[in-house]
């Protein structure tokens, strides 16, 4: 099973909000995940505050195998994540 740590786009038009998650490969932007992980708000005054993540879960994945995009491994270096 290969999964993909990604973000899945919420919120309102001109509003964006992302959620992490661990991904089945094959599911689509807006799909279900296997699992949550944290959030994302581009849009947040604070740059300290724009995003959450659960750390130890983010780190089982990736012992699993799972593959981060571009922007979550941006998430995962900022949390000193390698």
């Amino acid at each position: 099973m290969s999964v993909r740590l990604r973000l899945k786009r919420t919120g309102r038009r001109n509003r964006p909000f992302y959620r992490i998650g661990a991904f089945h490969h094959t599911t689509r932007r807006d799909g279900k995940p296997v699992e949550d992980l944290g959030w994302y708000d581009p849009l947040a005054k604070d740059t300290d505050k724009s995003f959450h993540l659960e750390e130890e879960r983010a780190k089982y994945w990736l012992e699993q195998g799972a593959k981060p995009s571009e922007t979550v491994r941006s998430f995962l270096k900022r949390r000193g994540i390698k």
